[in-house]
């Protein structure tokens, strides 16, 4: 394959994760066919559909405002585009399909409703289950989840997740919500300005980010500018800004860095450790800095602590309950001591 091509699995749930303007919903409309590429070519089991019309490409797609029609009932609507069909389908054989499609999303008995008595999530199941009507190979979704409230998204990434294993078709997403790509997707595909940048499992683009921007993108980090100074066998020492070592790893995804080089050194928040004095830390955390808590966020499980370092600026860590019921709670203005082990900073290109 090349450098910037994607290679959907048959089966598989894969998101197209991204910052607007970086291609993500241009990609999706050009495997639709609702645009034409400037290059390359778009292959569906094995064939070359680059030419051929959206409606006759074997894909459905789910716009984000879902595009139902108002004046059409729950049925005509899922129905649309079984009607559209030459031949036309009979009557008992449109009924039945739409009996089954709105079985498969929980919507049985809405058949004559209009989609403006229906809730957000309701509508967004009319919407699918007029996809599925169909039984497309593949299945595109254009952010479809973004109109809605965070619990209800939240139940309809679920809801998704379920309806995907059941029915065994193709999925393909596009979202800028990294916490929806990796909730949901086998895999992700992660854009930048046009080009792909890493595509892997959720698992590995948190914990195996190719580079700064990937770590940054997804989930939260620290990074701390640095200097290679030693490397070997993927594992580093590099000098931070203050001048103190530090060991890191690279990731198996990214190329390992050469001496004198600037990097950026990334630490996930839950990694790292807090403390009021360094003999209260782990044993195992090397890095020991001491800085001023700044802000004290209470989440729920954990609590969100952002410290001000006179010379590597600021940083966040995570405080589990049980954390703090061990050592403690800070408040803001405390004076504490951060640290955590060498196998937790990931060593990173700095683009």
């Amino acid at each position: 394959m090349a450098e910037n091509d994607l290679a959907v699995v048959a089966g598989e749930f894969l998101s197209i994760l991204g910052p607007s303007g970086c291609g993500k919903t241009t990609s999706l409309r050009m495997m639709a066919g609702f645009e034409q590429p400037s290059e390359g070519i778009v292959l569906l089991n094995g064939e070359d559909v680059t030419a051929t019309p959206a409606y006759k490409r074997p894909v459905n797609m789910v716009f984000q405002h879902y595009a139902l029609f108002p004046h059409l009932s729950v049925a005509d609507n899922v129905s649309y585009g079984l009607r559209q069909r030459q031949p036309k389908p009979s009557r008992a054989t449109i009924a039945n399909a739409v009996k089954d499609a709105l079985a498969m999303v929980r919507l049985r008995g809405f058949e004559a409703r209009r989609s403006w008595e229906l809730s957000g999530g309701q509508q967004q199941r009319v919407a699918l289950a007029r996809a599925l009507i169909n039984r497309p190979s593949v299945l595109l979704l254009d952010e479809p989840l973004a109109a809605l409230d965070r619990k209800l998204r939240r139940e309809m990434q679920i809801e998704l997740q379920n309806l995907q294993r059941d029915v065994g078709i193709t999925f393909l997403l596009v979202t800028h919500d990294q916490e929806e790509a990796l909730s949901m997707s086998d895999r992700v595909c992660i854009m930048r300005e046009g080009r792909i940048v890493q595509v892997g499992s959720p698992r590995e683009l948190y914990d195996e980010p190719c580079n700064h921007y990937v770590a940054d993108f997804v989930g939260k980090s620290n990074f701390f500018a640095a200097k290679v100074k030693s490397s070997s066998a993927g594992a580093i020492e590099v000098s931070l800004a203050d001048g103190r070592s530090a060991r890191a790893r690279v990731p198996r995804t990214a190329k390992a860095p050469s001496a004198e080089e600037a990097i950026v050194l990334s630490i996930r928040p839950e990694l790292m450790a807090i403390a009021k004095d360094a003999s209260r830390l782990p044993q195992e955390a090397e890095v020991k800095l001491e800085g001023r808590v700044l802000n004290r966020i209470f989440l729920g499980e954990h609590t969100e602590y952002r410290i001000g370092h006179e010379r590597l600026g600021e940083f966040m860590l995570l405080s589990s309950r049980q954390a703090e019921r061990d050592g403690g709670i800070f408040e803001i203005g405390d004076t504490v001591v951060a640290g955590w082990r060498p196998d937790a900073a990931l060593a990173l290109a700095q683009n």
